[in-house]
């Protein structure tokens, strides 16, 4: 089940804090980072984001995936963060996420991610919804990332 989730419930929100640390540790070792640079979000940085976070729970509220979108330019939404965690992996959790927000923002003409180019699940799973790599931008751990763009008409 995929709902809007409330960054006021302190439980979500450390589901939040602890799925970003796990999925962003298995991507570091996906693309082969040997010393990943620690991640920013604290407990309070997550409870006062501007994203709108969406999450797949089970029946016992257990966070299994979440998706964060954001929109600084109308018409436009970034996805921020799509991730899903390790016990969960493969089971179409990634993929319900990201159908989820390109079906519920209607008036969104462009979407916009950023993923590793080195992550090949990442890559196939926004390629396979037609986003198309737009450039390729360094980051600070030293891997290269991809902006990908999907463009809808409506």
């Amino acid at each position: 089940m995929i709902v809007k989730l409330s960054l006021q419930d302190p439980d979500i929100v450390e589901q939040l804090w602890s799925l970003q640390h796990t999925a962003y540790r298995l991507e570091a070792e996906t693309v082969g980072l040997k010393d990943c640079p620690p991640l920013p979000d604290t407990f309070d940085s997550i409870r006062r984001s501007r994203d709108e976070f969406f999450g797949s729970l089970s029946e016992e509220r257990e966070l299994l995936g979440a998706i964060a979108v954001v929109s600084e330019i109308p018409g436009t939404l970034d996805i921020t963060r799509l991730m899903v965690h390790s016990d969960h992996l493969r089971q179409g959790i990634g993929g319900s996420l990201l159908r989820y927000v390109l079906q519920n923002y209607e008036g969104t003409r462009t979407f916009n991610v950023i993923a590793s180019t080195l992550n090949p699940p990442a890559v196939s799973l926004y390629r396979g919804y037609g986003f198309v790599p737009i450039k390729t931008l360094p980051s600070a751990a030293g891997i290269e990332l991809t902006l990908f763009r999907l463009e809808q008409d409506h």
